[in-house]
């Protein structure tokens, strides 16, 4: 396959350019980024001893499903690795992807999932199994010898394996279904990257420079929206197929150069996509209208050719640009000897660049509950933000934080993952308007209830949090928060001692949006003593949990934080009876502001709700103890008369928005939050032309 465009610039290294390359080399390895020879020889004996269990496992079915002892002696699997192993950029610690193939009479659902299975959890070696079959990819994953292992499975059209069998023939995808595809596709991919890049050391070295620039900067997850390892290596193979003769620190540059000036969705492509006559579908705009949908696509090199980044959404892309632009930035300062390479791998303050959060707690009895619990939940978290940019029709932005953080207080399995929330630039909203979206919230709580091996303890909890009440956790040891400048406008303390019901208190931002919360707003009634019964639709096992209205306005201690369990409901609920549902919960919860109880169509709401239908699924709601200054730490188990689970969001703003409005995305209502493909013209080859401006420099 020939690259669909011609190469940016040909032009080598200078001087100052190879200095730079190996202050990056050192800057690498100081880091951390290379393994250790030891712990390399360890992982070859560790492959070389899961080769050796594939191929017994595939023997004995042979020999259990009566087959002749010449087919039992020829019985075979080949184990292939793909991701960051196979590519030679994975680091200490990282795990390995490999690819088990097997013949046509060994099946995935049973003999892999079910017999396979028990020979691992029957090796000593083995810990942490983890089977996956209803992933888009399946996957059993596990330690061996504290070794991460994602194994994948691929039954191919023949009985007998050879041992040198080469998958990226499109002969081994004769007669075999779509989730074998799936599971072939990582391998072939991989293989394809390292035959298209026109040098695979400078590839290697720049790849493992910008996955660990990734990781800082918080945008390395394919599962919370971001980008993975193989879209990562995509990215920088089309870089490096566009500036063939250049050095690692010049690879860096360009980057972030090309990638601040794509014109998303146009893709990126290593190679032209190929139609064969196998009949799976490949990515295509002008004939899937799926595909044209895709924020930022980055086409897979080996048939069938896919859309490897469809996670990602408008938000992420927002916050993937914004980072590009920050590395494009630092890379320039770089080349003018102006900053150092570390510069550039600065942590994202990510707890420090919005004032509103979504917190999402999630609990489990033990740590081998939450494991589980944890991987479903996590991969639901993208449908969140996807709803929120359907439901307010993409004028609120959430910008997902691929880490999660554990609470070490609480005496239950826990860890918590975090969003940040934001109107987005140049829209503007009218003043004291709110985005509803307590339906969406109570749209994606009733999906992750959904979970079909659901135990009970496993539990989950939705809430809203300033940057001010960001739980101390999810700091480093001795980290200090900063500070906010205290600049009182003497017309808006006026102004709030006229209609708050205390002293006025808080930062300047605080004080306005108080100010605001009262406009529009029944005096006689505050927003906060709104509690009314929930109209929601309650499922018979259901306990729908309090949750309420997200303002900017600062809460009394005295609120609770509201745990939304997904252990069944105290009427009839297996296991409910004799369990302390408030075990996991700690005193250090007081820190955790809770959400206000707001029932729908109350005066606080400014902006209609846009809910979708309610699905019904199980869980029970507690009310974790909470400090207060008058009274002792209580828990109080809801009932079914308290107000079901919803979350407003209110983000208020006094300041004028600049900002153009033909800019607002302009979505029809049964595609929100999606940007199609326009324009997008293709060449001969049935390539999209370069996503790149023509005053590219060079």
């Amino acid at each position: 396959m020939a690259t669909s465009n011609k190469p940016i610039s040909l032009a080598g290294p200078l001087d100052a350019d190879v200095q730079r390359t190996a202050e990056l080399n050192k800057f690498l390895v100081e880091a951390g980024l290379y393994e250790s020879a030891d712990e390399s020889a360890r992982r070859e004996e560790v492959l070389g001893e899961l080769d050796k269990i594939v191929k017994d496992w595939v023997k004995q079915l042979t020999s259990q499903r009566g087959y002749t002892d010449q087919m039992i002696e020829e019985a075979n699997a080949v184990l292939f690795t793909f991701g960051s192993y196979r590519l030679g950029v994975h680091g200490p610690g990282a795990d390995i992807d490999t690819l088990c193939v097997g013949p046509s009479y060994v099946n995935r659902e049973e003999d892999f999932f079910i017999v396979l299975h028990d020979i691992l959890a029957q090796t000593e070696e083995v810990s942490e199994l983890q089977p996956v079959p209803d992933a888009h990819v399946p996957v059993m994953k596990f330690k061996f010898h504290g070794i991460s292992i994602d194994l994948l499975y691929a039954s191919v059209s023949l009985l007998v394996v050879p041992s040198d069998l080469d998958i990226s023939q499109e002969a081994v995808l004769y007669d075999i279904d779509e989730a074998t595809v799936r599971s072939l596709t990582g391998c072939r991919v991989a293989d394809q990257i390292l035959r298209l890049v026109p040098n695979i050391e400078s590839f290697r070295t720049t790849l493992r420079c910008l996955k660990h620039w990734a990781r800082r900067r918080g945008v390395y997850s394919n599962v919370t929206g971001f980008l993975g390892g193989v879209n990562w290596a995509l990215l920088v193979a089309r870089v490096c197929q566009l500036y063939p003769n250049a050095v690692p620190s010049m690879l860096v540059s360009r980057f972030f150069r090309v990638f601040t000036q794509w014109r998303w969705p146009t893709p990126v492509m290593l190679c032209a996509i190929e139609e064969e006559e196998l009949g799976f579908p490949v990515w295509d705009p002008r004939k899937n209208p799926r595909d044209r949908t895709h924020h930022m696509p980055i086409i897979t090199p080996a048939y069938p050719c896919m859309n490897s980044s469809y996670n990602v959404s408008t938000s992420t892309l927002r916050v993937m640009i914004e980072q590009f632009q920050f590395g494009n930035k630092i890379c320039q300062e770089i080349e003018m000897n102006k900053a150092s390479w570390s510069a550039l791998f600065e942590p994202f303050n990510f707890f420090e660049a919005y004032k509103n959060y979504l917190q999402v707690d999630i609990i489990a009895e033990d740590d081998a509950d939450l494991r589980l619990w944890k991987g479903w939940v996590e991969s639901r978290l993208r449908q969140l933000t996807l709803k929120i940019e359907r439901d307010t029709y993409g004028k609120l932005q959430c910008h997902p934080y691929p880490y999660e953080y554990a609470d070490p207080s609480r005496q239950c399995a826990h860890c918590a993952f975090f969003m940040g929330l934001s109107r987005k630039e140049g829209v503007k909203i009218q003043e004291g308007q709110q985005f509803d979206i307590r339906g969406t919230v109570d749209e994606f709580r009733h999906e992750i209830n959904m979970y079909m091996f659901w135990k009970p303890g496993m539990e989950l909890a939705v809430s809203h949090v300033r940057r001010k009440e960001i739980p101390a956790y999810v700091f480093p040891e001795g980290y200090k928060r900063p500070r906010p400048q205290r600049h009182v406008n003497h017309q808006h303390q006026s102004d709030k001692n006229n209609t708050a019901n205390g002293a006025l208190t808080g930062s300047p931002d605080s004080q306005l949006k108080r100010k605001h919360d009262t406009t529009g707003i029944d005096d006689t009634e505050p927003c906060r003593s709104v509690k009314r019964a929930s109209i929601s639709p309650v499922h018979p096992r259901t306990l729908s949990p309090r949750s309420g209205n997200i303002s900017d306005e600062p809460r009394s201690d005295s609120q609770q934080k509201v745990t939304s369990n997904a252990s069944g409901g105290s009427q009839d609920s297996p296991g409910s009876g004799n369990r302390d549902q408030t075990k996991c919960s700690s005193s250090s919860h007081a820190s955790e502001k809770s959400l206000d109880s707001v029932a729908s169509g109350s005066k606080c709401v400014k902006m209609e709700a846009v809910c979708s239908d309610d699905v019904t699924s199980k869980h029970v709601d507690c009310i974790s103890p909470v400090k207060d200054s008058t009274a002792p730490t209580v828990a109080v188990s809801t009932t079914l008369k308290r107000v079901a689970e919803k979350v407003v969001l209110e983000l208020v703003g006094s300041e004028s928005i600049g900002g153009n409005n033909a800019e607002l995305l302009q979505i029809a209502e049964k595609d929100m939050g999606n940007v199609l493909v326009e324009n997008l013209h293709f060449g001969g080859n049935g390539v999209p032309q370069s996503g790149l401006p023509e005053e590219l420099e060079v």
